[in-house]
């Protein structure tokens, strides 16, 4: 089965559902441009409420390598989450400031970034349409993918079940298809984990 991330939480009461919810991982943006950015003061405060069995990804964008590595190293977040061009070089340096794990994400574009992809040291990878966009990609690119991988763009709980059964990814990631109005949606939330683990 497939986990969880669900993306983008930024109140309180996002923490008290997906407590309830127990997707694997949640994740926090730290992205200036992103209306979906918290301060890390915030990521804090939400981190301490947040269940102990779910893991904190926190996403950037380019960011300094020592501030991604100061929020792992405060166990603000548990995994970092690489969103921008980020290469090899700060992966690598990444590591020899932190031992937690590093997510690499690729906009799926073509052949050759799917083979980047599967290359890519990072310990996990996430493909993608885009950063936030909503938008799905062409999945006829995952083929030449064999590692484990999330799963993430233009997914919602009306086909989430048909991306699980064509590509069997290692996990789904969801942000904009479980939000209503710009706010995670705590009907949407629970539809879409009960589809992926299919409960409906």
């Amino acid at each position: 089965m497939s986990k969880i991330k669900l993306c983008g939480l930024s109140r309180k009461c996002d923490i008290e559902w997906v407590n309830a919810l127990k997707p694997e991982y949640i994740g926090f943006v730290f992205w200036s441009k992103s209306k979906r950015n918290v301060p890390p003061e915030k990521a804090k405060e939400l981190k301490d409420l947040l269940s102990p069995d779910i893991k904190a990804v926190g996403v950037f964008v380019d960011e300094p390598i020592e501030n991604v590595a100061e929020l792992l190293n405060d166990n603000i977040i548990d995994i970092a989450q690489l969103h921008g061009g980020e290469d090899e070089e700060y992966i690598k340096k990444l590591r020899t400031l932190s031992d937690k794990p590093i997510i690499k994400a690729f906009l799926l574009k073509s052949e050759i970034d799917a083979e980047r992809a599967e290359k890519s040291t990072a310990d996990y990878i996430l493909v993608d349409s885009g950063t936030g966009t909503g938008k799905s990609f062409d999945w006829e690119l995952l083929k030449n993918i064999s590692r484990p991988y999330f799963l993430a763009g233009g997914l919602c709980c009306e086909n989430i079940s048909q991306a699980i059964e064509t590509l069997n990814p290692y996990a789904v990631d969801v942000s904009s298809g479980i939000e209503t109005n710009g706010c995670k949606d705590k009907n949407k939330m629970a539809a879409f984990v009960a589809a992926v683990r299919k409960e409906i």
